[in-house]
C-alpha cells in the first residue's frame, strides 16, 4: 500500500499541463490579421490620409465644416447604390443593372405623380415596387436559372436601360413641374444647418441605409447567411442554408434600394432625365464598393466600409477641384485605388488561405 501511495504522490505532483505551440506572429502577421478582422479599417485609414494631405496641401479651406458637408451631399447616391452593391458582391456577384434600374425607378416616379396625377405617396411606392420588380428578375435568373451574375446583370442592363428610354420617350420633367405637382418626390432635397455645415436629408438618409444594412449583415441570421453565401456557396448550402432564397432576396433588395436612390436623386437633381441613364453611376458605385474593402471573391468586408470609400472619391474629387487641377487626375488616382484595394485585399486574404 505504501508503494501504491507513494506513486500516486510522484503522479499529483508530476506537470498537469497541455503541450501547446506558440507562434510568435511578426508585426506585419499581426496588422495582417487586424485588417482581416477590421475590414473598414483600410478605406478608414486611407480615408483619414487624404483628409490630412488635402487639407494641409489646401489649407483651413478644406477643413471648414461646409467643404466636408458638401462632400456628403454629392455622394449620397453613390453612397446608397454602392451599399446595394456591397449586398450583391458579398454573396460573390455583381449587379451591373443598378444604375439603370436607378433612372427608370426615378422615371416611373416622376411620370405618376406629374404626368398621369397619381398622388405622390402612389408614385414613390410604384417606383419603389418597380426597382424590387427588376432586382426580383435579376435574382429570378442567377438563383433558380443558375446564369452568371455579370452575364445577367449585363443582359438587364441593357433590357432596363432600352425600356427606360422607350417609355419615357427620352422626355425630362422639369423641376417646376415636380415642385407643383409632386413635392413629396424633392423631399430629400431638404436642408439645415448644423453650425456652418449644410445637411440634407439625402445625406441622413444614406447614413442612416448603411447603419441599419450594417446591423442587419452582423447582427441577423439573415446578414450571417448572406456571409456564408458568399465565402462557399455549396457549403452554406449543405449547412442547411437556403442559398436560393437567400440569392433571390439580395438581389430584390439591391432593386429595392436603387429605387430609393431614385428618390433621394431627384431631391438631389430637381428634374427627372431618362438621359441619365447613360450616366457611370454604376461604375461609381462598384468604385465605392471595391475601394471600400468589400472583396470581389464574396464573402467579406464591411458595409462601413463602403461608405468610407464613397468618400474617399469624394475627398479626392473636392481635393483636385479646389486645387484647379486637370479632372483626369480624378480618373487616374481612382484607378490606383481601385488596385490597391484588390492587391490589399488579396493580401489580407492569405490569412484565411
Amino acid at each position: 500500500m505504501s508503494q501504491a501511495q507513494e506513486f500516486e504522490k510522484v503522479l499529483s505532483s508530476s506537470d498537469t499541463s497541455v503541450a501547446a505551440f506558440d507562434e510568435h506572429k511578426s508585426a506585419v502577421r499581426r496588422i495582417q490579421h487586424f485588417l482581416h478582422s477590421t475590414p473598414a479599417a483600410v478605406p478608414l485609414i486611407v480615408l483619414v490620409l487624404s483628409i490630412i494631405i488635402f487639407g494641409v496641401t489646401i489649407g483651413g479651406r478644406f477643413f471648414s465644416s461646409y467643404t466636408l458637408t458638401l462632400i456628403l451631399q454629392q455622394i449620397a447616391i453613390v453612397g446608397i447604390l454602392g451599399a446595394a452593391q456591397t449586398l450583391v458582391i458579398l454573396t460573390a456577384g455583381i449587379d451591373l443593372s443598378i444604375g439603370v434600374i436607378m433612372v427608370i425607378s426615378a422615371v416611373i416616379m416622376g411620370n405618376c405623380a406629374v404626368s398621369y396625377g397619381l398622388p405622390s405617396v402612389l408614385a414613390v411606392a410604384i417606383g419603389l415596387a418597380a426597382g424590387a420588380a427588376c432586382g426580383l428578375l435579376n435574382g429570378v435568373l442567377v438563383a433558380y436559372m443558375k446564369l452568371p451574375p455579370f452575364i445577367v446583370t449585363l443582359g438587364t442592363w441593357n433590357i432596363v436601360m432600352a425600356t427606360n428610354f422607350i417609355y419615357s420617350a427620352n422626355e425630362t420633367i422639369r423641376d417646376t413641374d415636380v415642385d407643383i405637382q409632386a413635392p413629396l418626390l424633392h423631399l430629400f432635397a431638404l436642408s439645415f444647418k448644423v453650425g456652418t455645415a449644410v445637411l440634407t436629408a439625402g445625406v441622413i438618409a444614406m447614413v442612416a441605409l448603411v447603419l441599419l444594412l450594417w446591423y442587419v449583415l452582423n447582427h441577423t441570421a439573415w446578414g450571417r447567411h448572406v456571409y456564408a453565401v458568399g465565402d462557399d456557396q455549396e457549403a452554406a448550402k449543405l449547412s442547411g442554408i437556403q442559398t436560393k432564397k437567400v440569392l433571390m432576396t439580395v438581389y430584390t433588395l439591391a432593386g429595392l434600394i436603387a429605387a430609393f436612390a431614385a428618390w433621394v436623386s431627384i431631391g438631389r437633381n430637381g428634374s427627372i432625365s431618362p438621359s441619365a441613364a447613360v450616366t457611370d453611376y454604376n461604375l461609381q458605385a462598384i468604385t465605392a464598393t471595391v475601394i471600400g474593402g468589400i472583396s470581389l471573391f464574396g464573402g467579406r468586408g464591411s458595409i462601413l466600409g463602403t461608405l468610407f470609400g464613397a468618400m474617399i472619391v469624394g475627398v479626392v474629387s473636392m481635393g483636385l477641384n479646389m486645387l484647379g487641377a486637370d479632372p483626369q487626375w480624378k480618373v487616374l488616382l481612382t484607378g490606383v485605388l481601385i488596385i490597391g484595394a484588390v492587391a490589399v485585399d488579396q493580401w489580407i486574404r492569405k490569412v484565411s488561405a
